[in-house]
């Protein structure tokens, strides 16, 4: 059954009126302790948001935490972390390489000793922090179909011992069962939901049958794959109702409507169908879990293209995304923890690499941010200067004024503004980019009554220019005049229009996977992984569209290893 949004968003008003302002961070008063007891399981995860993970660092498949990228985790940089605003940390641990042999499995005690540390220092600086079994989920427990019994004694055995050390640990310390659960040889779903079950319901005995503050911890259930598919929500379901167990809560991950999140597909704005995808997904865990009393964590949230600082997510359709991701968790119910492996929180520097990301992140844990129909306003060199028009969203609030810099703009000489519709004036686009470079002349800042500002890049372009070129499928380059116009996304076709490259159910490819600009050497690049899977001697037409709006063909012929290219 799919409720209304009505009764949330009721709520959410409600709370509103409290008038709680831009720099509070939630969380406190539910934090606060309860006469004649501890906190409920509720009120814990509600004080937990927001929260954050420790990426990229303990659950790393390597010789130690420095394996994947990342310095040592210092106090330094966990108070630093702590004031950002963050209330809660995950720390994902994989503990394949650190496990000895049957039947104990010890785990190398300066391995654990190295996390019980970290665990110290965050729950000495106030976070709750969930500690969780992380890559051992691909590693081999995925093999539980097939080695079952091997499989559940190390399982077992990994709990048994980690239960054991944090036994005296703050009750502030969570832990979750497993990451990301699948199961390799598994006969369908019958026998998957059976085995996520066991695995959650192994958990549970092994912590509760533990000493110290474990027989009433808060311990964390993902459902399979931790997906929000309704199946598995309903079987997580089940396992928690037959557990009676007040002190359990449900896990599950998000990043995002896949096509939009990679840039596939010609999906490269939050349009409705992303939107609509986010809320059908967290309707369903609300309707399922939230509404029945069961708390949820959202584990893990971001982009996958955040993997990679690739741009394959525009900037202005990123933020949009968080802005209504926040938004819609909070009415939800859920405690929100974003995934961080190092590229959005430096590690050694304490700034993070994209402030507006954090700026938009961190105003919706409390309001919504006013926003508007795209974050880009071209202006050609080519053509005289005219008046444009941008759509606002103001999301409930309303427009306060148009800065450059500090300097607040004249309203009626430099932009207007009818109901939602901003309107920059030529003279003042005229203005801005009169210097005649390419690129980024200007960012304005449009202000709203509360929330996050939106910033719109002043672009001077020309319309690009492509040359032809020679090369091999594994190194092929188009070179490209960008002329300060940024490229959004490419389609592949055959002669006869049916679809060329990877994907084939859709024209447009993925962006960096099969290609990928850069704007300093000015070129395009055709990845190996696009060439794969395009016929020999069959010219494929590549159609380039910009974020101007302007299109460019070219084509490309592979023989074997050549290529050749021409505009």
């Amino acid at each position: 059954m799919r409720s209304t949004l009505s009764r949330r968003l009721a709520a959410l008003v409600g709370a509103a009126a409290l008038a709680i302002s831009y720099a509070a961070v939630p969380g406190e008063a539910a934090a606060a302790p309860r006469p004649g007891g501890p906190l409920t399981a509720q009120a814990t995860v509600a004080a937990m948001q927001p929260g954050w993970n420790l990426g990229n660092t303990f659950d790393a498949v390597g010789p130690d935490e420095t394996a994947w990228g990342n310095p040592r985790v210092t106090e330094d940089f966990l108070e630093n972390l702590k004031a950002q605003g963050f209330k809660s940390i995950r720390i994902p641990v994989t503990w394949d390489q650190r496990l000895g042999e049957a039947p104990d499995y010890q785990i190398d005690p300066e391995w654990l000793a190295r996390v019980q540390e970290v665990v110290g220092w965050a729950l000495d600086d106030g976070f709750y922090v969930m500690l969780n079994m992380h890559h051992d989920s691909w590693l081999w427990v995925e093999s539980l179909p097939t080695e079952h019994d091997t499989v559940l004694a190390r399982y077992t055995a990994v709990w048994t011992q980690v239960a054991e050390a944090f036994q005296d640990a703050s009750p502030k310390l969570l832990f979750e069962s497993i990451n990301e659960p699948f199961f390799n040889g598994s006969s369908g779903d019958a026998e998957n939901a059976a085995l996520i079950a066991e695995l959650n319901t192994t958990f549970h005995e092994v912590v509760r049958a533990s000493g110290g503050n474990n027989p009433t911890r808060l311990l964390v259930l993902p459902t399979l794959f931790t997906a929000d598919d309704q199946i598995w929500l309903d079987g997580l379901l089940d396992t928690i109702t037959g557990l009676d167990d007040p002190n359990l809560v449900a896990t599950f991950h998000f990043y995002g409507f896949w096509p939009f999140s990679v840039n596939v597909a010609g999906f490269t704005r939050f349009d409705e169908t992303v939107r609509q995808d986010l809320t059908d997904r967290f309707d369903r865990v609300h309707d399922t879990l939230v509404a029945s009393g069961i708390p949820v964590i959202l584990g893990e949230y971001g982009l996958l293209g955040f993997d990679r600082d690739i741009g394959a997510v525009e900037q202005g359709e990123k933020l949009k995304f968080f802005e209504f991701f926040g938004h819609y968790a909070r009415v939800s119910g859920f405690t929100t923890m974003l995934w961080d492996n190092g590229q959005h929180f430096g590690r050694a520097g304490f700034e993070w690499s994209d402030p507006d990301l954090y700026r938009q992140i961190r105003a919706s844990w409390i309001i919504r941010s006013g926003t508007a129909a795209t974050d880009l306003v071209f202006v050609s060199g080519s053509d005289a200067v005219s008046a444009q028009t941008v759509t606002l969203n103001p999301n409930g609030h309303w427009f306060v004024g148009l800065y450059h810099g500090k300097q607040r703009l004249a309203r009626g000489r430099d932009y207007t503004v009818g109901g939602d519709q901003l309107t920059f004036s030529a003279g003042l686009l005229a203005r801005l980019t009169s210097g005649g470079e390419y690129g980024v002349n200007a960012v304005l800042t449009a202000r709203f009554s509360r929330g996050a500002s939106w910033k719109f890049q002043v672009i001077a372009f020309d319309t690009p220019v492509l040359e032809s070129a020679d090369g091999t499928t594994d190194s092929f380059v188009i070179p490209a005049a960008f002329h300060g116009d940024l490229l959004a996304t490419m389609e592949a076709r055959y002669a006869d229009g049916s679809n060329a490259g990877p994907h084939d159910w859709t024209p447009f490819k993925e962006y960096d996977w099969t290609f990928a600009p850069d704007y300093q050497a000015d070129e395009i690049t055709l990845r190996p992984a696009f060439f794969d899977e395009v016929d020999d001697d069959a010219p494929v037409t590549l159609t380039f569209h910009f974020w101007s709006g302007a299109t460019l063909e070219y084509t490309v012929t592979k023989s074997g290893g050549t290529v050749t290219g021409s505009a």
